[in-house]
């Protein structure tokens, strides 16, 4: 494996991390990673370290981190800086660049994050990339799925994922700072307008994030409710039946106005003679941007506009890596930074 080159690229999501390799592997994990709190933790768990799903589930035994917050790596917390380093450890062993690596090859790698973090913690982010890869490029996130879908001239991407809401403006060139938007009106927003609306109409309810998240997901609209959304939750220590419909609507309406703000405002910037060609061609992507009837509302701020079309990618997961791959493969050699060893 001595001379053998291995290309991946890792989407470093806030919610979900995720890794495609030239060797057309793919592995995702949720981007929790918790320690057992005590002597007492660690004897019932018997790891060290727990990633995921995994370390959600097991909340309550661990010190939980979920390092990506709000689009950026969190600062002055060598815990976060580590369990950043686990996520991605995690990602090399499952896809096994990580043996390839201690085999000899040499592992060049296209990291994807949110634009924010992107502008304000690149430095933070390539040490935490060093040891797993030779040579690195990080890119935002919206930018590697339009490179990995091919929407590299006149088109628009909102990658809406838990922490952000990114916009990339992509005009047959890398895009500048002037070609991207960042909001916080994100899945993680929605969690919250959600949480506050139901403890304001049920003040002794008691429920976590976690499970706030998962009714958003499993249930979340745009538009007009489809049917009644009833679930049970404990009120009081006991089962309870209760109907969230009013409460996940406005919630999760909420989040169309800025989106569809920014995504004309950046439209505007465009030259006149293009601007029609990138209304049609504007790109749907992350966690939160499958949001049902999201994209007809966009689509409908449109109307006033010309008109435009509003697509969705078509991979959730993989979108991101799959196109930080498609660029690593593609890169030329003066386009890589390469990593001090360990």
């Amino acid at each position: 494996m001595s001379d053998q080159k291995m290309f991946v690229g890792i989407d470093l999501g806030t919610s979900r991390s995720s890794i495609s390799t030239s060797e057309e592997k793919h592995e995702y994990v949720d981007s929790f990673v918790g320690w057992p709190v005590d002597m007492v933790a660690r004897k019932v768990l018997k790891r060290k370290v727990l990633i995921g799903g995994e370390a959600v589930e097991n909340r309550s035994m661990l010190d939980l981190h979920r390092p990506l917050e709000r689009g950026l790596l969190k600062e002055g917390s060598e815990k976060d800086q580590e369990a950043v380093r686990e996520l991605v450890a995690h990602l090399m062993r499952e896809s096994g660049v990580g043996k390839a690596r201690e085999n000899g090859a040499s592992v060049r790698g296209v990291v994807g994050v949110p634009a924010e973090a992107l502008r304000v913690n690149r430095q933070r982010l390539k040490d935490a990339m060093r040891g797993f890869m030779d040579h690195l490029i990080i890119v935002s996130e919206p930018f590697a799925v339009a490179y990995g879908m091919e929407a590299l001239l006149h088109a628009l991407v909102l990658d809406i994922g838990a922490g952000t809401a990114d916009f990339c403006l992509m005009q047959g060139r890398y895009p500048t700072e002037e070609d991207q938007r960042t909001l916080p009106n994100a899945g993680d927003w929605v969690d919250e307008q959600l949480m506050k609306s139901l403890k304001e109409d049920i003040p002794d309810l008691a429920v976590s994030i976690h499970t706030i998240r998962r009714w958003k997901e499993e249930h979340g609209f745009i538009g007009k409710a489809p049917k009644s959304v009833k679930v049970t939750t404990q009120i009081g220590g006991k089962p309870t039946e209760i109907d969230i419909t009013q409460s996940l609507s406005q919630s999760c309406n909420a989040i169309v106005p800025p989106l569809a703000e920014t995504m004309l405002d950046l439209i505007a910037t465009v030259d006149p003679d293009y601007q029609e060609t990138v209304r049609h061609n504007v790109i749907l992507a992350g966690g939160t941007g499958m949001l049902k009837g999201l994209d007809s509302a966009l689509e409908a701020a449109l109307k006033s506009y010309g008109g435009g079309r509003v697509q969705r990618a078509e991979d959730t997961i993989f979108q991101g890596s799959k196109g930080g791959l498609a660029l690593a493969m593609d890169a030329p050699s003066g386009d890589w930074e390469k990593l001090p060893k360990e």
